[in-house]
């Protein structure tokens, strides 16, 4: 029979092998497909870059100055009942992606809210933080599109450049005059992306400047806020806030629920119509499933909680300045923070281990940062302020550190 004339296959032709490689011996190398990690791990461990998991006790008694937790909600009575209460209301799972089943009224609520304290037209709810920047930088780019991506911004916005499918154009950190040039360039849809606290050395953006360049070349403003909210501007409404860009018309902004809120979780805030397209069109939106509702139920407790007690947005900010000054009078290179994020340079990615895993010792733990993690390839400790932190574990950690600095 004709090839062109041969009944339609009722099975996957691809799924059956041909005889002749059905019936191909398996090599002695069988498994020798993955071989390959074994080399990288090994290249890992010389450059002193090896990443392990270390599970937590819910009631470890080490001062804890690497979680992001600035606002100490993430174990408040009023954030933690309300999560459960939600659990206990509304299940524990969203039980589908946001357009299905996944939007409850805690997740309209949540929204409504965020948008408005942070003084934005409407906001959007997402799983993480991470997928909200996915999110917007995806769906307010694509191809033809220009993205000008700040050369120290976090892995969140890099992949979503990456995944935008526009031509992406990395400038040197923070350097308005730098975007200025890359769009300069572009004849067309642009978009500028930027950390609003660079989350490496603690540092923030020039804002005003950035907005300022982008409306000169018509190009739009996203900020990922993840470091801002609950620390910068007034009550702790978020760097756009304390820069005047909150509810412009050409500006977006990105962030975190489990940073200052204590939770987890992210959102877009923006215009009605970039939240409308983002809900259309944003595919770790439309294809992850929606953030559980304890989750939703402790931001929102969180976020209240924080709109009472602004003494905290404070207190966090005066603890991350007492750490650098102290810090630095002993001796130490530490960058000064602009917001939550204390950075100490250390030596060598081997040294940083090695000094956090000192500081571990004597019950203080830290954060590590090494390539390729750091952009600049210097590896940091890295310590966060915390609002609840008394000043007696201030003069513990900065003790703690200093004495299990790498000498020489």
């Amino acid at each position: 029979m004709p090839q062109d004339t041969a009944p339609p296959q009722t099975r996957d032709a691809r799924a059956v092998p041909p005889a002749d490689l059905a019936a191909a011996p398996v090599r002695e190398t069988f498994g020798a497909a993955f071989d390959w990690l074994d080399t990288a791990r090994a290249e890992r461990q010389r450059a002193g870059l090896v990443r392990t998991l270390r599970p937590r006790s819910a009631d470890s008694a080490l001062l804890d100055l690497a979680c992001n937790d600035y606002l100490g909600f993430a174990r408040h009575p009023e954030v933690t009942r309300a999560a459960a209460q939600a659990a206990h209301r509304w299940g524990a799972g969203a039980t589908g992606s946001r357009l299905v089943t996944g939007s409850t009224e805690l997740h309209a609520r949540l929204e409504s809210e965020l948008a408005a304290f942070c003084g934005f037209e409407a906001a959007l709810v997402l799983s993480s933080g991470y997928a909200a920047n996915l999110a917007a930088v995806t769906a307010l780019t694509g191809s033809g599109a220009l993205v000008v991506s700040d050369a120290g911004n976090h892995a969140s916005l890099i992949d979503g450049c990456r995944l935008s499918r526009a031509r992406t154009a990395v400038v040197p950190h923070a350097d308005p005059r730098a975007v200025a040039a890359a769009l300069a360039d572009h004849e067309g849809r642009a978009l500028a992306v930027t950390d609003a606290v660079f989350s490496v050395d603690g540092d923030a953006a020039p804002l005003p400047a950035l907005a300022g360049v982008c409306r000169a070349y018509g190009a739009g403003l996203l900020v990922d806020d993840a470091h801002g909210l609950g620390v910068l501007g007034d009550g702790g409404r978020g760097a756009t806030a304390a820069a005047g860009l909150a509810g412009d018309a050409d500006v977006v902004a990105t962030l975190t629920l489990s940073k200052s809120l204590g939770g987890q979780g992210g959102a877009v805030l923006g215009p009605a119509r970039v939240i409308e397209h983002l809900v259309n069109t944003a595919r770790t939106f439309i294809f992850d499933t929606g953030l559980a509702p304890a989750a939703v139920g402790g931001a929102l407790a969180a976020l209240r909680l924080l709109r009472r007690e602004p003494a905290r947005v404070d207190r966090v900010r005066t603890v991350a300045t007492q750490l650098h000054r102290r810090l630095t009078a002993a001796g130490l290179t530490a960058v000064r923070p602009d917001a939550a994020v204390v950075s100490v340079r250390a030596p060598s990615p081997k040294q940083a281990v090695r000094w956090a895993a000192g500081c571990r010792e004597a019950g203080l733990v830290v954060g590590c940062f090494r390539p390729p993690s750091v952009p600049d390839g210097i590896s940091r400790l890295r310590l966060t302020a915390r609002a609840d932190l008394t000043d007696a574990q201030i003069d513990s950690a900065v003790e703690t550190v200093v004495a299990a600095a790498p000498r020489g």
